[in-house]
């Protein structure tokens, strides 16, 4: 098996044929058929993921956003916060390149970088070759930063303990409202950059209500990757999750 330090960029051909809203057409019995095979396929292999995972006490946590909204700078105050509480192991995904996980890479942290390609998400086929490339160490902590994208990766579990989603408060209010899926899938919504609020045009408490009409039960928290502000509650929530 290999050793996190010998982890490969892992590049994945991902041809779209799951659910994005497909117009309706002479075959869409056809389509909708592929879809479901798609994604009970993935379910199976996510399932088999969560076995391995939780018979190893690893924690898996996927944190999803759309780009810009700050999760690699999360990931990065997360892990020199967390250094030498529990290990902690990181899975990148991008479409292309790199960059991320050198960024995460330079913390001292494991990491392996899965490159999708064309693909706009993770599946659970590309979380178990990242898991086989890790070999995340027994009681860790896996974060698993996905694609930056509020639409797909909530469609495909990866047999992730939990699921968070990061919104910025540079992006609009109404976010859980005009992506909902994404919002009703959280069991963490985590409001950043809320040290940019004296500068923009974001109404936390609005943007929590928004987010609650659609997932009642969702935890909000509102906090500052850059300037460390309620991040102990994120750690509070994460050790929640052992």
């Amino acid at each position: 098996m290999l050793r996190p330090d010998d982890a490969p960029v892992h590049t994945h051909p991902h041809p779209h044929t799951h659910p994005h809203g497909t117009p309706p057409s002479d075959d869409a019995g056809e389509t909708v058929t592929i879809e479901q095979k798609v994604l009970a396929k993935n379910d199976l292999l996510a399932e088999r993921n969560r076995t391995w995972m939780s018979g190893r006490g690893v924690v898996a946590v996927n944190m999803m956003s759309s780009p810009g909204a700050g999760k690699t700078t999360l990931l990065e105050r997360t892990i020199g916060d967390l250094d030498g509480r529990r290990p902690v192991a990181v899975v990148e995904g991008d479409q292309e390149t790199g960059l991320d996980a050198d960024r995460i890479r330079r913390t001292g942290c494991a990491v392996v970088q899965v490159n999708t390609g064309a693909g706009c998400h993770l599946d659970a086929e590309m979380m178990r070759d990242a898991l086989t490339a890790l070999s995340p160490a027994e009681d860790s902590l896996l974060m698993v930063e996905n694609v930056g994208n509020l639409v797909c990766p909530a469609l495909f579990d990866l047999g992730e303990r939990a699921k968070v989603v990061i919104i910025s408060v540079t992006e609009g209010t109404d976010k859980p409202l005009k992506y909902p899926y994404m919002f009703a899938a959280a069991d963490l919504i985590l409001i950043n950059k809320a040290d940019l609020l004296p500068y923009v045009d974001f109404d936390v408490e609005q943007c929590a209500r928004h987010a609650r009409s659609v997932n009642p039960d969702v935890r909000v928290l509102t906090v500052s990757a850059t300037t460390g502000e309620n991040m102990a509650q994120w750690y509070d929530w994460l050790t929640e999750q052992r």
